[in-house]
């Protein structure tokens, strides 16, 4: 299941918004200690406050989104340093590094 602060941000894409609204206080995401997080202030200029059922809509798209994020750390952690990289081309050439590359993208394949 995805995060709250990941459809919320879908949510805000989908309105023509950036997720910047999370991080300059016009949103704020809440837990009470119950473990339960909610939308405690949403304030973004001509966009409503999404409904749980405008959040449930998201999910797909929200887990997708989360699921490539771990792809790519996943990637970027067999990638190596960009030194290392550039190291690699150097004595190996760019077709070997592609041909590496590669295959990491299709170890850890995104959605």
């Amino acid at each position: 299941m995805a995060s709250l602060h990941t459809k919320v941000k879908k949510y805000l894409e989908a309105n023509s918004k950036t997720e910047n609204e999370l991080y300059n206080g016009n949103i704020v995401l809440a837990d009470d200690g119950d473990g339960v997080v909610y939308i405690r202030t949403f304030n973004v200029d001509g966009v409503t406050k999404p409904t749980d059922a405008q959040l449930d809509a998201l999910e797909t798209q929200a887990t997708i989104y989360e699921n490539n994020l771990k792809q790519d750390a996943k990637r970027k952690s067999e990638y190596g340093s960009w030194e290392f990289q550039l190291d690699e081309i150097y004595h190996n050439g760019i077709d070997a590094w592609k041909t590496r590359i590669q295959s990491i993208k299709d170890k850890y394949p995104k959605q």
